[in-house]
């Protein structure tokens, strides 16, 4: 961590190396790639989607790391995340798990204007808005969608992975790397974290 304040400040500067497309994830069929990274934003913008609970105004998850698949049509969209979370401890850990836990609440993932009209990276002047595929003009509200599936990488100290992969069974929806993986130079060329990463998605689920 040497030049970094902190873990938080490290992973952020990570993982704005990491593409707008996750690693290790096979490109679109279609021909168009509707990934976009959420967070960490190219700048230091406060301006950046959140996942919440609907009808909520207060309570929001703030993932590390957070990419959207943005689906459907402009009648009907919906949007696939993979969020990342870096735990430094187990109690860390427990809470961040808890807010991606199955249950019969519906997720929600809301992208402000701002992020919205801004290009999707300093090399690709596109408006995000139009690189999502489901809004037909710019848009003057924030945008909130239902998420369709939800996939989490949780990266842990090496002792607490350690005792974590002897004693534990993970959800279907998370997968756990050491904190050492994410926090590599090299991480979004990494094979075993592409293969890893390439899981993470339902058309996995498909022949």
């Amino acid at each position: 961590m040497q030049g970094f304040r902190s873990l938080d400040a490290l992973v952020r500067t990570r993982l704005r190396q990491w593409p707008q497309r996750p690693p290790g994830l096979a490109g679109p069929r279609s021909g168009q790639d509707r990934w976009l990274r959420g967070r960490p934003t190219e700048t230091t913008s406060p301006c950046h989607p959140f996942l919440k609970l609907p009808g909520s105004d207060r309570l929001r998850t703030l993932p590390d790391g957070l990419w959207l698949n943005f689906g459907g049509t402009a009648l009907e969209p919906f949007v696939d995340i993979l969020a990342i979370e870096a735990c430094s401890s187990l109690p860390n850990l427990l809470d961040k798990r808890s807010r991606f836990a199955p249950s019969t609440h519906s997720l929600m993932a809301v992208c402000p204007v701002p992020w919205l009209l801004a290009p999707v990276t300093a090399n690709d002047p596109t408006p995000r808005w139009q690189a999502t595929g489901v809004l037909r003009h710019e848009p003057t509200s924030q945008l909130s969608l239902p998420v369709r599936d939800v996939r989490v990488m949780y990266a842990l100290k090496r002792n607490h992975y350690q005792g974590f992969a002897e004693s534990q069974v993970p959800h279907p929806h998370e997968y756990f790397v050491p904190m050492e993986t994410l926090t590599d130079e090299q991480a979004p060329q990494d094979p075993r974290l592409q293969a890893l990463l390439a899981r993470a998605t339902a058309s996995a689920n498909f022949f």
